[in-house]
């Protein structure tokens, strides 16, 4: 495997595309966006530089070329990384355009982050090569990806990407059965929707419950994952806690009014200077910056 198309250059393009080229693939991406295509190449700059402080070896055979046709950008490609945004109407329409485009023997593979891999691989005319790699978010330091086979993937396909993952010097999540969401993004909406109920409530201020998670469950599972947890609190005493807590948590199905207001309102977060917190741009600037210092530290104290 020597060359890559990713499609799609937004939130995590650029740091697949970092990775993927420090590991010695020669990377074409595309996108629609003007904007999107001018500001990529800094964006692969700066996670480059991040691999860089983590020590990632540069094996860069040449730097990421940058398409504003689709078909260019796939041209000879063995492996197609597809990262749109999360819109199944737009997937589908995208993953055929590809299909069309390669040849049967070319992997494709979908960064969605929980849309199950068996829909977006219907209609398509090779569908054994289709299958899910999911990144987490910043890309270029989470060192997992989530290897999602719908239900027409094939085992060698599978058992491909795995190695492909372990290439780059990461680690391949197996999930075994292809469900919305996935594994990462499950637990996290879980944690999510208790967190935001309970501001929601008035129980604690988004300070408070940030610290609280960082430096409590967040610091814990850092080191000890949620199944070695239960063995180590003890399985009597979840069981204990657990018949009176668990039906007192939130399972609402829906998403919660404090988020959905100030969606409403365009208050989207860090892309529009403000969501749940305020930002300016110096503010965004710095955040940027310290959070990618402190999860680069404890990246390399947990592969200690």
């Amino acid at each position: 495997m020597t060359r890559v198309a990713l499609i799609g250059l937004g939130t995590m393009g650029p740091g697949i595309a970092a990775v993927l080229t420090r590991a010695g693939m020669t990377v074409s991406a595309f996108d629609l966006s003007p904007e999107q295509r001018a500001k990529a190449p800094q964006s692969i700059k700066m996670a480059t530089g991040v691999l860089t402080t983590l020590g990632m070896a540069d094996r860069a055979a040449s730097e990421v070329t940058i398409h504003a046709d689709l078909a260019a950008a796939l041209n000879g490609a063995e492996l197609v990384i597809e990262n749109v945004p999360e819109k199944l109407e737009l997937k589908i329409q995208v993953l055929s355009e590809i299909d069309k485009l390669v040849g049967k023997d070319c992997v494709i593979a979908s960064d969605t982050s929980g849309i199950p891999i068996t829909k977006l691989q219907a209609g398509n005319s090779a569908p054994g090569r289709v299958v899910g790699m999911h990144w987490s978010n910043p890309p270029h330091i989470i060192p997992i990806i989530e290897v999602v086979a719908g239900q027409e993937t094939a085992p060698a396909t599978v058992t491909w990407m795995t190695g492909f993952v372990k290439g780059l010097g990461l680690i391949p999540i197996l999930v075994k059965k292809d469900v919305p969401g996935f594994v990462e993004n499950r637990v996290l909406y879980a944690v999510m929707r208790e967190c935001l109920d309970l501001v929601e409530q008035g129980v604690i201020d988004p300070e408070g419950l940030d610290a609280c998670v960082s430096w409590g469950i967040g610091y814990k599972l850092s080191v000890v994952g949620p199944m070695a947890l239960l063995d180590m609190a003890g399985l009597d005493i979840y069981q204990s806690v657990g018949s009176y807590l668990n039906k007192e948590l939130c399972a609402r199905g829906d998403v919660s009014p404090y988020v959905t207001a100030r969606a409403a309102a365009g208050k989207l977060g860090i892309k529009t200077g403000g969501g749940i917190f305020d930002y300016t741009p110096a503010k965004i600037t710095e955040l940027q910056s310290q959070r990618a210092r402190r999860l680069v530290a404890v990246r390399k104290a947990l592969e200690d």
